[in-house]
């Protein structure tokens, strides 16, 4: 439109010639005389001489095609046969056989094979172009929220690189209709557990509870379809809501819009959080970094509010439902039977306990993050949970009685491999003493103490150049734990003695 201008102006109001526009514009002369005889005709064309003037220089320049092209490829016996081909696919799907209906390939193969001759995009566009014009287009109304009505969750996926390697994880996402609060957790898994210690963790951070909360159609939340539009919660959910008090309510399938704002949070977050920063190693680490982004997120002004969603959030907090006084236990109680291996399979992950209970039922406790292992009242296990497959957790300290009678299979134990500190010192002190060091394990395990001081011990006694290590060593020093002084007052005798193991003492250090 400039270069229209510049044409007309210069032509009328300066007087160049033809010839000399072109020259100046760069442009074809050609385009020069077109656009020139065009204002000619709008001026003879209307009695208003200036206003057309003026108007014909605001209007853009419409190209105009010689001659109509025709379609070579996509001819009407084309698309015929792709019609008929697709209306295959409408009966099949009317019959419930939609994994049996033609794909895109399959229908340009039958076109192959009917003899015409076209290409997989020209059918691609012809199909999408057909679709486009059958589908009306959707309407969306806006809703208004009031503060503390509200709150959405969903799940979004991850991939962290912990310790080196590449582990996929789950964010679960709440965030307020009201004021677009957001706080997100990690978790291994989209498992029931993980779903009720979001919400616990959640809750507790905000100090209320939402009288809704809107979910999708999934797993861990409905259980089953009742008729086509109506769902049946699951057992977690119903147990969170006996004990928060709130309501819910689920979209429609494949209507992620119904709960736009938590939709749009999990890209969010997930994108600001760890679109630049995916390593770290460990999984805590990555959790305090998501608390830190989560936070500056919160205190950002948001567009069209004016006001960022900690502003927002604290006028919800005096309308949110109380805090129930007690937590919801989440977690998974089964009995197990332990095998000849001294271990529990759950969920295909192998978890010792003390190997005097093979045999024995034991009952288990898990939770999103541990698993506890109760004989009885007594707990005889606590492991970090495994969310790999056919894994081996297992405490050495599990093995001791065992080791004791079978003391060569210490060195290609798994127990020993997964012992960390209790390897290196085996390998680099004792590997040809397997029976003393199975007896110092016994020893610490029997006096609880704890690998933390039994590494200061045997650091003390590297210190010492004169001094060599040994196990009759690190026992005499780890035995000399200092006692409370007795009620009755000491005597001289009692004095002297202490004195002289004190001296003995640091003799040996």
């Amino acid at each position: 439109m400039y270069t229209k201008q510049e044409i007309i102006i210069r032509s009328h109001r300066e007087g160049h010639s033809q010839r000399k526009i072109a020259r100046d514009l760069h442009i074809s002369r050609k385009t020069v005389k077109k656009y020139l005889d065009e204002h000619a005709s709008c001026l003879q064309s209307s009695t208003y001489k200036e206003k057309a003037h003026s108007g014909n220089l605001f209007l853009q320049p419409v190209y105009r095609l010689s001659r109509a092209r025709s379609k070579l490829k996509l001819t009407r016996e084309v698309e015929s046969a792709i019609d008929n081909l697709l209306a295959v696919n409408e009966q099949k799907k009317a019959q419930g056989l939609v994994k049996q209906m033609l794909k895109k390939k399959d229908i340009l193969e039958q076109l192959h094979l009917q003899g015409f001759d076209i290409g997989y995009t020209t059918v691609c566009n012809y199909i999408a172009g057909k679709e486009n014009r059958q589908k009306p287009k959707e309407a969306f109304i806006r809703q208004s929220y009031n503060p503390g009505e509200s709150c959405e969750f969903d799940w979004g996926e991850i991939k962290l690189l912990i310790g080196g390697k590449w582990r996929k994880f789950h964010l679960a996402v709440f965030t307020g209709a009201y004021s677009n609060y957001r706080q997100a957790y990690i978790y291994h898994g989209q498992d029931t557990l993980s779903f009720q210690e979001s919400h616990v963790r959640f809750f507790a951070s905000v100090g209320g509870v939402y009288p809704r909360m809107v979910y999708d159609n999934m797993r861990v939340a409905v259980a089953r379809f009742v008729g086509r539009h109506e769902k049946e919660p699951t057992r977690a959910l119903l147990e969170m809501r006996a004990h928060y008090g709130f309501t819910h309510r689920f979209c429609n399938a494949y209507r992620g819009n119904e709960k736009g704002h938590v939709e749009r949070s999990v890209e969010y977050v997930r994108r600001k959080a760890f679109a630049l920063k995916d390593d770290f190693e460990t999984l805590e680490q990555a959790s305090s970094h998501l608390s830190r982004i989560l936070k500056d997120l919160n205190g950002r002004k948001q567009q069209g509010y004016g006001k960022s969603a900690e502003e927002l959030f604290a006028q919800e907090v005096p309308v949110l439902m109380p805090h129930p006084a007690s937590e919801l236990i989440c977690s998974e109680q089964i009995q197990l039977r332990v095998d000849k291996y001294a271990t529990v399979c759950y969920r295909t992950n192998r978890y010792s306990v003390p190997d005097n209970l093979v045999g024995k039922f034991v009952e288990m406790k898990a939770s999103s993050r541990s698993v506890e292992l109760y004989h009885g009242e007594e707990r005889v296990g606590l492991h970090a949970r495994s969310y790999g497959k056919h894994e081996w957790v297992v405490h050495i300290a599990h093995y001791l009685s065992t080791f004791q009678r079978k003391p060569g299979a210490l060195a290609g134990s798994v127990a020993l491999a997964q012992s960390g500190y209790l390897k290196k010192l085996y390998l680099d002190f004792f590997s040809h003493q397997p029976r003393e060091f199975i007896g110092l394990l016994s020893f610490c395990h029997e006096r609880k103490i704890s690998q933390q001081r039994l590494e200061e011990t045997v650091a003390r006694l590297l210190d010492c150049p004169c001094v060599s290590l040994s196990v009759e060593k690190l026992r005499a020093l780890l035995g000399n734990t200092i006692e409370q002084a007795p009620s009755v007052p000491q005597d001289t005798i009692c004095t002297m003695a202490q004195r002289q193991l004190a001296y003995i003492t640091g003799l040996m250090a």
